[in-house]
């Protein structure tokens, strides 16, 4: 019976390059970045409802909308967990 290597294709590029970190401050300025857009474009679904006139349409506009809305909400609070992080404040900085 032959025996596979243990490494396969994935595990060897995981081994060569290891684990990526994302520093704290990172996570919080990608948070704000991500969150400004889906701030932006939940206030276009918003405000575009006025000009819609077929009922299923702005059903649809407002569901998109509410959805961004709900990723900037999550956004934000993975925002305010990393700069807790990062000032030391959910634990030691090490």
């Amino acid at each position: 019976m032959v025996q596979r290597p243990a490494v396969q294709t994935a595990g060897r590029f995981l081994l060569y390059y290891g684990p990526m970190k994302i520093s704290a401050a990172m996570a919080m300025w990608a948070c704000v970045v991500f969150g400004l857009v889906c701030l932006s474009v939940a206030y276009s679904g918003f405000t575009g409802l006025q000009s819609l006139t077929d009922p299923v349409e702005r059903d649809a506009s407002l569901g998109y909308a509410w959805f961004w809305t709900f990723l900037f909400v999550i956004a934000a609070i993975f925002g305010v967990l990393s700069w807790m992080m990062k000032t030391g404040r959910l634990g030691n900085i090490e």
